[in-house]
C-alpha cells in the first residue's frame, strides 16, 4: 500500500483488496456484508433520573451511605459515629504494639515541633505560646476525627506568612489586641470555610490549584520565608514589613555597616550548618531520620544554654525572652462576627483555610499511597475544619498538615494518629512547666530552624520535569513563584489560581483536534502526526475531536472541520498546517483562497466525505448541536458528506432528541471509521 500522494499524481492510500475481505466491511453494488452493526442508543431515562445520575457522580460517587443501607437503628448509630469519629473504628484494633511505633513517632515529631512552633509563630506575628497552644489543641482534635494515619498536624511555615501577611495589611500594629483577635477570626472562618467544603463535598474545587501552581507557590514562599529570617539570622533591628525580595534585600544591606550583629550571625551559621548536615546525613541514610528530627531541639537546648551562660543578649543578640505559661485560655468571644474586620476576617480566613486545605489533603494522599489505605477527601476536610474551629476558641491559629513533621512521623514508625495525642500531650507539659526555660532562646536560631525547614519546599526536580513534560504547567509554576517572591504571597497565589484556571479554559475551549490516516496493514486510524505512515484515504478527511462539545468550543470545532483543508496535500505541507491550526481559527474565505489555489496547482481529487471520529466526545450541549447543524450547512454548499463514527450514549441520544439524525441520516452514522471508509471509499475514489 502506498503513502497519500507522490510526484504530483493521485495514488490510492488504500488497497481496495485489503478493504473487500475485511468482515467488518462491505462492497458497493453486489455484496453486501452484514457485519456492519449500527450505533445503538441508550436505553431513554426521565429528567429526574438523569439529574439524580449527574448529582450522585458529581457529589456522591463513594457512596458513603451505602454502609448503612440494611442496617439496623443500633448499627446505624455505630456507623454514623464511626463515620465523624474514625478512632471508634480502627481504635478497636488497637493494641502495645501500635502504641509503642505511635509512642515513639510522636515523641520525635514533638521534639521538632516544639522549636518549630515558637519560629511559625513570629511568621504569623504572634506571640510564640500561640504556636505551641496550637499544636496542643489542634492534633487533639485532628486524632478523633482525621482518616490519615501519618499527617502530623500543626502550624506550618506558608500557613503562618500568609496569615502574617494578610493580617498585617489589615493592622499595622502587630502587638494590639485588635490583630490577635482578627487572628482568631481568620482562623475561626478558615475552619468554616473546609468545613463547609467537606459537608457540602465540595473537595473537588481544591483540585482547581494544579500541582504545577502549587509547586511553584511553594518554592516562592520558601524563598521569601527564608529572606524574612535575614533579620533574626543577621541581627537587624529595623527591618521592612514587605515580603517581596527587592524590599527585604535594600533593607538587609542598607543597615550592612552599622546594622548587622556577628554574635548573632556567628549563632545563626553555626547553627544553620548544624541543622543542614543533619539533614544531609538523614537524607543519605535513612535510619538515621532521628537526627534530623532531633537537632533542632539540639540547637534550641544548646544555644539557650550558651547565651545565659554568656550573656550573649547584652551584647545585642536578640533572644526570645518570655513565653506565657500556662494552657490555651478561651478565645470564643475574642472573634469578630461583626464590626469593621469582620469582613476581613472571612477574606482571610478563606483564603488561608484553602491554601491550608491544600497542603493537608496533598500530604495525607501522599502517606495513604505509601501506605497503600484510602484517604477520605471529604472527612479530612471536615476534620481539618473542625479542628481550626475549636482551635480558634482556644487561642490557637490557622493549623494544618506539616510535611516535614509528617515526613519524621512516617519514618518513625508511626501506626495512626495516637502519635498526634502524644505529640499534643508533650505539648501540654512544655506549655505548663518548660515555656520559662526558652526566655535565653536567640532569635537568630529560631531564624536557622525555619530556612532549614522550608528548604524542603523548594523542588527543583519538580520543576524540571514541568519543563520536560508541559511547558504550560512550566509557566504556571514560574508564575507563581515570581509573584511571590518579587511582589508579595497573595499576588503569588492568586496568579497560581489565575494561570490554573487559564489552563482549564484554554484546555475546554481550544480541545486537541486530529487527521487521522490508515495504519498500513490494518484497518486502525491514528493521528498522522503521531504515525507518519498512516495514509489518508483519497476523498476523504477524517477528524477526530478530544473533547465535549460545549458551547465554549462549538464554534472552534465547528470551523476547524469547516475551514480543514478539503484537498489533501504534501505531508510536510500538512504538519505545517495542523501546527497552525491549534493557534488559530481561520476565516473561510481564507480557507476558501487556499482551496482554489491548491485545487488550481495540483491534481489532488476533492474532498467528498469529511468523518468525525466522535469517540473522545463524552457530551454535547445545544450549542455543539447546532454547531453540527451549521456545519451541514457549510458543507452542503461545498457537496461534501458529513459522516459519523462511534459517538458515545449521551451524544447518539441527543442526536436524536434533536433530530440531528435525520439530518446528518441513520445511513452516515457508523460504529467505527472502518465502517464508513469501507462503505463510502469506492464513491470517493470512481
Amino acid at each position: 500500500m502506498s503513502q497519500v500522494f507522490s510526484d504530483g499524481a493521485v495514488a490510492r492510500a488504500i488497497d481496495t483488496e485489503e478493504i473487500n475481505s475485511n468482515p467488518t466491511s462491505r462492497r458497493h453494488g453486489a455484496d453486501v456484508l452484514p457485519h456492519i452493526h449500527k450505533v445503538a442508543s441508550p436505553p431513554r431515562q426521565t429528567l429526574f433520573q438523569d439529574f439524580k445520575h449527574n448529582f450522585n457522580e458529581t457529589f456522591f460517587s463513594d457512596d458513603p451511605f451505602a454502609k448503612f443501607k440494611d442496617q439496623k437503628g443500633s448499627r446505624k448509630f455505630v456507623l454514623g459515629l464511626q463515620s465523624v469519629f474514625p478512632i471508634f473504628d480502627w481504635a478497636r484494633g488497637y493494641n502495645l504494639k501500635s502504641f509503642k511505633g505511635d509512642l515513639i513517632s510522636g515523641l520525635t515529631i514533638a521534639s521538632l515541633c516544639i522549636p518549630q512552633d515558637i519560629a511559625y509563630a513570629k511568621l504569623a506575628h504572634l506571640e510564640p505560646q500561640y504556636g505551641l497552644y496550637t499544636s496542643f489543641v489542634a492534633p487533639l482534635v485532628y486524632a478523633f476525627m482525621g482518616s490519615s494515619r501519618d499527617i502530623a498536624i500543626g502550624p506550618v511555615a506558608v500557613v503562618s506568612l500568609l496569615l502574617g501577611t494578610l493580617l498585617s495589611d489589615e493592622i499595622k500594629d502587630t502587638k494590639s489586641p485588635e490583630y490577635l483577635r482578627l487572628a482568631f477570626t481568620a482562623t475561626f472562618f478558615a475552619g468554616v470555610t473546609q468545613m463547609a467544603l467537606g459537608l457540602l463535598r465540595l473537595g473537588f474545587l481544591i483540585d482547581f490549584l494544579s500541582h504545577a501552581a502549587i509547586v511553584g507557590f511553594m518554592g516562592g514562599a520558601a524563598i521569601t520565608i527564608a529572606l524574612q529570617q535575614l533579620k533574626g539570622l543577621l541581627g537587624i533591628k529595623n527591618f521592612t514589613t514587605k515580603t517581596d525580595i527587592i524590599s527585604v534585600m535594600r533593607s538587609v544591606f542598607s543597615v550592612a555597616h552599622h546594622g548587622w550583629n556577628w554574635e548573632t550571625i556567628l549563632i545563626g551559621l553555626s547553627f544553620l550548618a548544624f541543622l543542614l548536615t543533619t539533614k544531609y546525613i538523614a537524607k543519605k541514610k535513612k535510619n538515621l531520620f532521628w537526627v534530623a528530627a532531633i537537632s533542632p531541639m539540639i540547637c534550641v537546648i544548646v544555644s539557650t544554654f550558651c547565651v545565659y551562660i554568656t550573656r550573649a543578649d547584652k551584647k545585642g543578640v536578640a533572644i526570645v525572652r518570655h513565653i506565657k505559661k500556662g494552657v490555651n485560655p478561651a478565645s470564643a468571644s475574642e472573634i469578630y462576627f461583626s464590626g469593621n474586620y469582620f469582613t476581613a476576617g472571612i477574606r482571610i480566613g478563606l483564603i488561608s483555610g484553602m491554601v491550608a486545605l491544600t497542603e493537608a489533603v496533598a500530604i495525607a494522599r501522599t502517606f495513604a499511597a505509601m501506605k497503600d489505605y484510602s484517604i477520605d477527601g471529604n472527612r479530612e476536610m471536615v476534620a481539618l475544619g473542625t479542628m481550626n474551629v475549636i482551635g480558634s476558641m482556644t487561642s490557637c491559629y490557622v493549623a494544618t498538615g506539616s510535611f516535614s513533621r509528617s515526613a519524621v512521623n512516617y519514618m518513625a514508625g508511626c501506626k495512626t494518629a495516637v502519635s498526634n495525642i502524644v505529640m499534643s500531650f508533650v505539648l501540654l507539659l512544655t506549655l505548663l512547666v518548660i515555656t520559662p526555660l526558652f526566655k535565653y532562646t536567640p532569635n537568630a536560631v529560631l531564624a536557622s530552624i525555619i530556612i532549614a525547614a522550608v528548604l524542603n519546599l523548594i523542588d527543583i526536580k519538580a520543576a524540571i520535569l514541568l519543563w520536560k513534560i508541559d511547558k504550560f504547567d512550566f509557566l504556571a509554576c514560574m508564575g507563581a513563584f515570581f509573584g511571590v517572591i518579587f511582589k508579595s504571597v497573595e499576588i503569588g497565589l492568586l496568579i497560581a489560581v489565575a494561570i490554573s484556571f487559564t489552563k482549564i479554559l484554554l484546555q475546554v475551549t481550544r480541545p486537541k483536534t486530529a487527521v487521522l490516516g490508515k495504519l498500513p496493514g490494518t484497518t486502525v486510524y491514528r493521528n498522522v502526526l503521531q504515525y507518519p505512515k498512516a495514509a489518508q484515504i483519497p476523498g476523504m478527511l477524517i477528524v477526530r475531536v478530544d473533547s465535549a462539545i460545549y458551547f465554549s468550543n462549538s464554534n472552534y470545532i465547528k470551523d476547524r472541520y469547516v475551514f480543514s483543508k478539503f484537498v489533501h496535500t504534501p505531508r510536510s505541507w500538512l504538519k505545517l498546517r495542523l501546527m497552525n491550526d491549534s493557534n488559530t481559527i481561520y476565516r473561510i474565505l481564507k480557507w476558501l483562497t487556499d482551496e482554489e489555489i491548491l485545487r488550481t496547482s495540483s491534481e489532488y481529487p476533492s474532498i467528498q466525505y469529511l468523518i468525525v471520529e466522535m469517540s473522545p466526545v463524552t457530551d454535547i450541549d445545544t450549542s455543539g448541536i447546532h454547531a453540527f447543524e451549521d456545519l451541514l450547512k457549510s458543507l452542503k454548499k461545498k457537496d461534501v458528506q458529513l459522516l459519523v463514527a462511534n459517538p458515545g450514549p449521551i451524544v447518539i441520544e441527543k442526536f436524536h432528541a434533536s433530530k440531528l439524525t435525520g439530518l446528518i441520516g441513520e445511513d452516515k452514522i457508523f460504529l467505527t471509521v472502518g465502517d464508513a471508509v469501507s462503505t463510502f471509499v469506492p464513491k470517493a475514489t470512481n
